[in-house]
């Protein structure tokens, strides 16, 4: 009698195999991201220094004044380079940049533009992490409230402020800050700045007012993203077996629904902070502050151009690297886009 034996079946991959090729597919990921990040970055840096010579300012004329013979205004515009073609000019420019150098501001006191950003960008940087910290500050317990009582009236007391704030515009809400804060009670100056260097009580204590007025807007944005997420994350299923259990409202929303429905937020919070370092002219204006806004409408204004690009090019590159790294990390906080890698 004859005995058929049974194929031994095949074993399964074993485990770190598998690891190993989620992990190629993360660094692939990532590599693709940087490769597009490069890409992008030298469109904008084109972008930056084609439209700023484009401007309706002779460099020349701004340098000497007016009232030259015209052999002195070429003179200075050779001595530039500015009659060299623009790709070479671009090309020149940002080899520069490259290596740190931005070349050094035509317009008197004749600084190098690296050390007038260095002395701005930290105001600009400090005002938009304050701003958006104090607004995550409101924003999270406003939307948590507000989600958990959707269609009430809590939801539409908080839905009625958020869209007030937003119709609000940015020079009158600080107008309004600075009345309250400042004149009416006098808690706070007006119009100071102390770096850190000076001491960090001193330096939030200046910061106050004009962080609060960035975070007002802030936070009506981010409520009002992170309340309509929640509001579908609570009607999951795992949301629902975490109530049977027993969990506590405040377990359930900070611990459960929180993560999952933050994406939304955490894409808006990378757009917001690029934005912010260079948005913030009017903020700065209010409160007279030395950041990137005034530096880049004060270079404006008098006709330095190589301040100008110099300026626009850092904030582009904090922008665009800031929601780069946000998209990255997709990868590592939403596990829908892990598995998309695997």
């Amino acid at each position: 009698m004859t005995t058929t034996v049974e194929p031994t079946p095949a074993p399964a991959p074993p485990r770190p195999a598998r690891r190993r090729r989620r992990t190629d597919g993360r660094l692939r990921g990532v590599l693709g991201r940087l490769t597009e990040l490069v890409l992008v970055l030298l469109v904008v840096s084109f972008g930056t220094f084609a439209l700023v010579s484009l401007m309706d300012v002779d460099p020349a004329v701004s340098i000497l004044g007016e009232g030259y013979a015209a052999e002195d205004y070429e003179k200075v515009r050779e001595d530039l380079g500015l009659n060299d073609p623009m790709l070479v000019r671009y090309f020149d420019w940002l080899g520069g940049a490259l290596t740190g150098d931005l070349g050094r501001s035509v317009i008197p006191p004749y600084h190098d533009v690296v050390d007038r950003i260095l002395g701005a960008l930290p105001v600009s940087v400090e005002l938009a992490a304050l701003g958006m910290g104090m607004a995550l500050l409101f924003s999270i317990p406003l939307a948590m409230w507000s989600a958990f009582h959707a269609g009430g009236r809590v939801d539409r007391f908080v839905s009625a402020g958020t869209f007030a704030v937003l119709s609000l515009p940015s020079f009158l809400v600080g107008l309004l800050v600075i009345l309250v804060f400042s004149n009416t009670l006098g808690w706070f100056p007006r119009a100071e700045w102390s770096r850190l260097s000076e001491g960090l009580g001193d330096n939030l204590y200046h910061a106050f007012l004009p962080a609060l007025t960035i975070a007002l807007a802030e936070t009506a944005m981010f409520t009002r993203i992170l309340r309509n997420d929640l509001i579908g994350t609570l009607q999951e299923d795992f949301i629902l077996a975490a109530k049977a259990k027993g969990m506590g409202t405040v377990h359930v929303l900070f611990s459960d629904a929180l993560r999952p429905s933050s994406f939304s937020l955490i894409t808006l919070m990378g757009i917001s902070l690029g934005r912010l370092i260079g948005s913030t002219v009017i903020v700065e204006y209010l409160f007279a502050l030395p950041g990137m806004g005034t530096l880049v409408i004060g270079a404006a204004n008098t006709g330095d151009y190589v301040t100008v690009q110099g300026a626009v090019l850092v904030i582009a590159v904090i922008y665009v690297v800031t929601n780069a790294l946000i998209d990255i990390s997709y990868g590592y906080l939403d596990p829908r886009v892990r598995r998309s890698h695997v």
